[in-house]
């Protein structure tokens, strides 16, 4: 296990460098998070409302921090495939290191990276008039949430880069990723939509950790009742801890399936 754990620091080092070197995927994806949070916020803001009251800038911003970490999953599918591909992942195999040290490596930069990005979208929130109004306890828990949830949908990119190899990957988690983020509590409440859409976008992974990250920042949560209402820190708990449950081994799966 220690083995495993430096050799995946040491692979994390290494596609950091990577994109310090070029460094054009991480800002081109956090520039189209900040142009989201912009249009919805300054040009359709005016037209919607938040079940309960609330601003609806104090609505959008959490939902906006979560449906980033939804976001730039492809980068992380596309690597791997890349990767798997060129030969560089048997490369790593012919090294005296863990089977889980590359995807491990890899899941290292990817939150490294979300998490300067949680801080720039952070601090550019407070800039255009958004407030936290709850204690640091909280807003760390909020926090940590948002990466959680990063963590857990890092593995079912890994799985499909591993499993398709090329830009087949790219489409296979762009296909995945738009319908579950926008499907969700992330921009609009689940109680504005249809009642079965609303009740299919409440039980959204991506909803719970939106919801629970309003909760904690103490923003308006849009949310009167069902699930959410009084269950959101734990489903936001939950939903990740189910995801890497089920994608981590499909993923070992995928890469000891490379060897043939």
């Amino acid at each position: 296990m220690t083995t495993t754990l430096r050799a995946g620091w040491v692979i994390t080092q290494r596609e950091l460098a990577h994109w310090v070197r070029q460094p054009w995927t991480p800002i081109f994806g956090l520039l189209f998070t900040i142009m989201l949070l912009l249009v919805f916020g300054f040009l359709f803001g005016g037209a919607i409302t938040v079940p309960g009251g609330g601003d609806y800038i104090a609505f959008l911003l959490p939902g906006m921090l979560a449906l980033s970490m939804m976001f730039g999953v492809e980068s992380t599918a596309t690597a791997m495939a890349n990767d798997a591909r060129r030969g560089i992942t048997d490369r790593f195999r012919s090294l005296p290191i863990g089977s889980a040290s590359v995807s491990l490596g890899r899941v290292g930069a990817d939150l490294a990276t979300s998490a300067v990005e949680l801080l720039v979208l952070l601090v550019g929130g407070l800039a255009i008039g958004w407030r936290i109004s709850a204690g640091p306890g909280s807003v760390l828990l909020a926090v940590f949430l948002l990466l959680f949830l990063r963590f857990a949908v890092l593995w079912i990119g890994i799985f499909v880069g591993l499993s398709f190899r090329g830009d087949g990957a790219t489409m296979a988690v762009q296909v995945l990723v738009w319908p579950i983020g926008f499907l969700s509590t992330a921009i609009v409440s689940a109680e504005t939509m249809p009642g079965w859409l609303g009740a299919i976008a409440a039980w959204n992974p991506l909803s719970a950790t939106a919801t629970a990250a309003r909760q904690l920042f103490g923003n308006p949560t849009g949310i009167t009742d069902g699930p959410l209402a009084d269950g959101a820190v734990w489903l936001a708990l939950g939903w990740p801890v189910l995801l890497v449950a089920v994608f981590l081994p499909l993923s070992a799966r995928a890469y000891r399936k490379l060897r043939g």
